[in-house]
């Protein structure tokens, strides 16, 4: 079976570097990107035309409205999916039920979720949310359940530590049920997964750390009764030779400013995400070379520096980085969710020389089949 490949759409604005325009001088600031509905459809429509399946609109409170966006882009797409991120405390279920069967009925069921719990108190506190860290995963799941009950229609009654519903529920079932990808690497977010995720999230680690998470979260879902599938977010910097796709990471690596490292890392390190825990520790939050920083080949742990989230890239020329994604596979992944600096360009570049190169190089490795004379 072949992989599920996604683009990101940047609704926090976006850019050529890794930080945005505040933190670089006034003629590289020129070169950020706001995140207007204008530009977000080009990327969107680039995405499409690239051959991605669907976008990720991603969350945070420096982000646009991911729910509203994804109405917007749709009106301008007609195959892309929309993989919209979202967090369970900032809504109802039954309203969340009743916003995704209308972004069901009017893009044509593209809608795909990727429920976000939080890792930051900080953040989370900001939007009036106070829960603790397994307290928040613990009202995901049971978001999860009513959200489920409500999609099979009306009469749904509910009681329990977070929720209360009578008789609620859609008033018709919902016919296309969006697939579901989650993350996060703490216990509490691994029992949520095996029980309510489609396509359980990981960032890009290196393959010797992802390998046991996998069969970890494989056997935990097969305890349930069920079957998981496996997703990857990385960043990507792929170019024609391997000289130049470290070129443009030392570049990237390069611009960040005096002192952005050691304040970006204060944050990062006080966020109890265990998914950021693991990013940070690819580097341990020192700047070093460009090279210094690949922590597996073609891997490469620059992005985490500056960055929340997804921290590494792969890096390399076009047969390098399809090689990475095919050790990936290997594992079990079969979803990746790609971006790049920019993403208007990247989704391009990459869709045009490296997708194509993942498909080739997948059906050399198809083993041939038998075909018996009668």
């Amino acid at each position: 079976m072949s992989s599920d490949f996604l683009w990101y759409l940047p609704t926090h604005g976006d850019g050529r570097d890794l930080i945005g325009s505040a933190h670089h001088l006034e003629a590289e600031a020129r070169r950020q990107r706001a995140p207007d509905i204008d530009y977000l459809t080009q990327v969107a429509l680039a995405a499409e035309r690239a051959g991605f399946l669907a976008t990720l609109i991603p969350t945070g409170s420096r982000c646009e409205d991911a729910w509203l966006v994804a109405a917007a882009v749709a009106q301008h797409t007609r195959r892309l999916k929309l993989l919209v991120a979202f967090r369970p405390g900032q809504m109802y279920p039954a309203v969340a039920a009743q916003s995704v069967a209308t972004l069901q009925r009017i893009t044509g069921d593209r809608l795909l979720l990727n429920v976000v719990t939080g890792g930051s108190a900080k953040e989370q506190r900001a939007y009036g949310d106070f829960l603790d860290h397994d307290a928040r995963y613990e009202r995901t799941a049971e978001f999860l359940e009513v959200v489920d009950k409500a999609f099979g229609g009306p009469g749904v009654n509910h009681e329990g530590a977070h929720f209360r519903v009578e008789n609620g529920g859609l008033v018709e079932p919902l016919a296309v049920r969006p697939t579901i990808y989650f993350g996060g690497a703490s216990e509490a977010a691994e029992r949520v997964a095996a029980k309510h995720a489609d396509v359980y999230l990981l960032w890009g680690e290196t393959p010797s750390m992802l390998r046991d998470r996998i069969a970890s979260m494989r056997r935990r879902a097969e305890d349930l009764g069920r079957a998981i599938r496996f997703g990857l977010r990385v960043h990507v910097v792929t170019r024609d030779t391997e000289e130049d796709a470290w070129r443009e990471a030392k570049r990237l690596l390069d611009g960040i400013p005096p002192g952005a490292i050691e304040e970006a890392q204060r944050g990062l390190g006080s966020m109890e995400s265990v998914g950021q825990a693991r990013m940070l520790s690819l580097h341990a939050g020192k700047k070093l070379g460009v090279r210094e920083l690949e922590v597996s080949p073609n891997l490469w742990a620059g992005v985490s520096l500056v960055r929340g989230g997804a921290g590494t890239a792969l890096v390399g020329c076009h047969r390098q980085v399809a090689e990475r994604i095919a050790e990936y596979e290997a594992l079990g992944i079969d979803t990746f969710i790609l971006s790049g600096y920019p993403n208007l360009e990247e989704a391009v570049r990459v869709g045009e020389d490296l997708l194509p190169l993942v498909s080739s190089s997948r059906r050399a490795r198809a083993p041939l089949g038998i075909v018996s004379a009668s």
